[in-house]
């Protein structure tokens, strides 16, 4: 993989781009309705804990703590205050299982970080709990192949705009890949850097919106295995087909060169 000046820095979300994440919130998830099972249906218990997450994100953020405390909001809330101290309990005890869960890093994660690391400055840029987020990074084995860490309350330009700049030589001459568009790709891109989507099979649906396909700056990949090859063709030719995950041609964009 060899420098370009055009494309100096690489920033990489990490939870459902490196490793797995939203399933473990999806398991707790059904083992929380199972435990309201006497006040609603799983689908209603779900629902009504969107809400709360939903009310809650911008006094607890991001992350298993603030999911944890949604729980309990909940059961509050769907039991009319009437919830046993043991479902306290035991939602405690689901969060704190969550807080020590083993990482599982996805497929091609390292293989794609090492080959990527020296050619460019690599950059981890993530949302949520700090040490939650340091516990899955050091339990990740990757982060010396980072150039900087950045744990971060939210994703959005100005947050793209101030590390790239910290880090690298600017939204312009950086890129940002990640599985949620609305944090990881559409905000980069409106930053002025390129955004690239790795979809994941599982994305929370806070966190969808549509694809910006008109944008010149994205790009999407299947899995990160198709990055360093993605990132060879835009420096080497003049011109790239963006595909959809179908593999029907998008869009012809001009490339980094």
């Amino acid at each position: 993989m060899r420098p370009n000046g055009k494309l100096t820095t690489i920033g990489f979300d990490a939870d459902d781009t490196l490793w797995q994440n939203e399933q473990f919130f999806r398991l707790t998830e059904k083992r929380f309705a199972a435990m309201l099972v006497d006040h609603g249906e799983a689908e209603h218990i779900s629902a009504r804990l969107l809400e709360a997450e939903r009310r809650n994100l911008a006094v607890y953020g991001f992350g298993i703590k603030g999911f944890t405390l949604s729980m309990i909001e909940t059961a509050i809330e769907v039991t009319q205050g009437r919830v046993p101290a043991s479902v306290i309990a035991e939602i405690l005890d689901a969060g704190r299982e969550m807080l020590s869960h083993p990482i599982e890093a996805l497929p091609h994660a390292r293989e794609t970080v090492e080959k990527l690391a020296g050619a460019f400055r690599l950059v981890l840029i993530t949302k949520g709990d700090l040490f939650d987020q340091e516990r899955k990074l050091a339990g990740s084995g990757l982060g010396d192949l980072f150039d900087a860490v950045e744990i971060v309350s939210d994703k959005n330009a100005a947050t793209y705009r101030r590390i790239f700049s910290r880090h690298g030589d600017g939204a312009a001459k950086s890129m940002m890949v990640g599985n949620s568009l609305k944090s990881d790709v559409v905000p980069a891109i409106e930053a002025g850097g390129w955004g690239v989507h790795v979809p994941h099979e599982l994305t929370w649906v806070l966190e969808h919106v549509e694809a910006p396909v008109t944008e010149s700056r994205f790009r999407q990949i299947s899995d990160l295995g198709q990055l360093p090859g993605l990132i060879e063709s835009m420096i080497a030719g003049p011109y790239l087909i963006c595909s959809i995950p179908d593999g029907k041609p998008l869009h012809t964009f001009p490339q980094l060169a």
